[in-house]
């Protein structure tokens, strides 16, 4: 009898720990569950509002995911935290093809409905040090990032053989960077979208 009052009040105590742990978060703890998930290459869909008002305006109904013909919008899972639920695009799995679909589904406006040219995932950002075309003792040119840009010759054009990104115009789609056929020892691609518009203010998109 003695012995069941014991695993009973040390099971008690388990339960206590794990409710304390899920309940009252550790600074520490509380600091990763609000943490934005967002990284490079890893961005929100087009038309997402700042990402510090991002999970208060999502309500995670999957409408964005639901009407995607490319599959390329997924929800996180419950490891992020405040962002469980949201959508995000994986652009090195699959980009961002820019149809729009979801920016006119969102029921809540945490994606705007915005034009193709107005969309500001992110920008693409060119590795100089490991891009083909831009290391300086390279024979070789490659122009895939180029060739494969729906705003070719304005997001991005080529000057001298290289590749350049124009930061007016890039939307942040991703489609370069899947393309890109260079993987860098530490991760990504020779060209890689880093999400600053989930910051910072959009700039106004030119017509």
């Amino acid at each position: 009898m003695a012995e069941k009052g014991r695993s009973r009040r040390t099971a008690l105590k388990l339960l206590a720990v794990v409710t304390g742990f899920f309940c009252f978060p550790t600074v520490s703890q509380a600091k990763t569950l609000a943490t934005s998930p967002l990284r490079d290459n890893l961005l929100r869909p087009p038309g997402a509002v700042m990402e510090h008002h991002y999970p208060g305006k999502c309500i995670r109904c999957g409408r964005c995911v639901e009407v995607c013909p490319y599959h390329c919008v997924e929800l996180l899972d419950i490891r992020h935290g405040l962002s469980a639920g949201t959508p995000i695009i994986d652009i090195e799995k699959s980009p961002c093809f820019l149809c729009m679909k979801c920016v006119h589904v969102c029921p809540t406006g945490a994606l705007l409905p915005i034009e193709q040219h107005e969309t500001r995932m992110g920008l693409a950002v060119i590795d100089h040090h490991t891009c083909v075309s831009w290391k300086p003792d390279s024979l070789l040119m490659c122009k895939t990032c180029y060739n494969v840009c729906p705003f070719r010759d304005t997001a991005i054009r080529m000057e001298e053989f290289r590749p350049h990104v124009d930061e007016r115009y890039c939307t942040g789609c991703g489609i370069c960077t899947n393309a890109c056929l260079i993987n860098r020892d530490q991760g990504g691609k020779a060209i890689n979208v880093k999400p600053i518009y989930a910051t910072i203010k959009l700039p106004e998109a030119p017509q």
